[in-house]
């Protein structure tokens, strides 16, 4: 079988974001019986149930924030060269915000994007606005930093991904935690297998959480690597949700991340299985689908996800990802990176 291109592969890291975000959409904030009662065994995209706090009326397929925020900062940094305006970032997060609430649409800032901000417009420095911010957000709509920012040398990559997160997320977990999945990413961008990714994450997971507010609630290399330890040989929805209840599977990025990583481990980073255990385990389903999805689409290329139901998510949310892809690889190439 040939190897997917650098562009197959950076199409199948933003690709796997969607679809993990898609599948987990129905059950995110869910408890896991409330699930099972819900939707019973899911092998694909289900429509929301109408009684859902936060999905209720979305239809199968349908994105949430994780990806709608991945690509509004792909956006950003195309236009950009590659670094990160704080001002107009704000901006443009609170502008999207505007938008889902006139779209009728439930999901919302996060709890530290959302304090960061407004913290921002009172005035608060920009150096004080993230000292908060230790949930999964910055690390959910990372993927566009890794494939703008190749992996060596990492300090430079260290340095573009906590230019993301310093508005909203500037602590050890959340850069550590967003370090470790670009890093993951983008050395998988160029043809990394598994071993190698985890171990350039784990890296990467020790120099971010050096950077920032120093953490407060533990390592986020050391929680990974337990994540990964519980996963290793093992496979299947049994072994997630036995990881699941050690690890946790909330918004904080100490549960959320290596929850991710665990699931990547499980499935042997194959993009779809990825997509459907993160949907059964409960709680934030679908940011550890877009985590876990996005880091084996960067492995898989986008021909490691079925090809119908990429279809469908491109046509239920009307988007094309091509041209995000090829502004984000010129940056790469701009930077140093491979070109094929």
């Amino acid at each position: 079988m040939q190897k997917p291109s650098l562009r197959q592969r950076a199409l199948g890291a933003l690709a796997g974001v969607a679809v993990g975000d898609a599948m987990g959409m129905p059950t995110q904030t869910l408890p896991r019986d409330e699930i099972v009662r819900a939707y019973g065994v899911i092998s694909g995209f289900c429509d929301a149930v109408a009684d859902h706090p936060v999905s209720g009326g979305l239809k199968a397929g349908t994105i949430t924030d994780d990806t709608e925020q991945s690509l509004l900062l792909a956006q950003h940094l195309i236009s950009r060269g590659g670094r990160v305006d704080q001002q107009a970032w704000a901006e443009q997060l609170l502008e999207w915000e505007r938008d889902t609430h006139a779209r009728g649409v439930n999901d919302l800032l996060g709890p530290s994007t959302k304090r960061a901000i407004e913290a921002l417009l009172r005035g608060v420095p920009l150096s004080e606005t993230g000292r908060l911010g230790t949930t999964n957000g910055a690390a959910m709509r990372i993927v566009p930093v890794a494939i703008a920012t190749p992996v060596a040398p990492l300090s430079v990559l260290l340095d573009a991904v906590e230019d993301s997160c310093r508005l909203t997320h500037h602590t050890s977990e959340a850069i550590g935690s967003a370090a470790a999945v670009a890093a993951a990413v983008s050395v998988a961008l160029d043809g990394a297998g598994l071993d190698t990714m985890i171990a350039t994450a784990l890296a990467a997971a020790a120099e971010g959480e050096r950077r920032g507010e120093p953490a407060r609630s533990g390592s986020i290399r050391a929680r990974i690597a337990e994540a990964l330890d519980l996963a290793e040989g093992r496979s299947g929805e049994e072994a997630a949700l036995r990881i699941a209840a050690q690890i946790g599977t909330s918004v904080s990025a100490l549960q959320s991340i290596p929850m991710a990583f665990a699931i990547l481990r499980l499935t042997e980073a194959n993009p779809w299985r990825c997509a459907l255990l993160s949907a059964v385990i409960g709680d934030d389903t679908d940011t550890i689908g877009a985590i876990a999805c996005g880091m084996a689409g960067a492995k898989a290329g986008i021909g490691g996800i079925p090809p119908d139901a990429w279809k469908l998510v491109q046509s239920v949310n009307h988007f094309s990802l091509e041209p995000a892809v090829e502004g984000l690889l010129r940056i790469r190439a701009a930077r140093g990176g491979q070109t094929a």
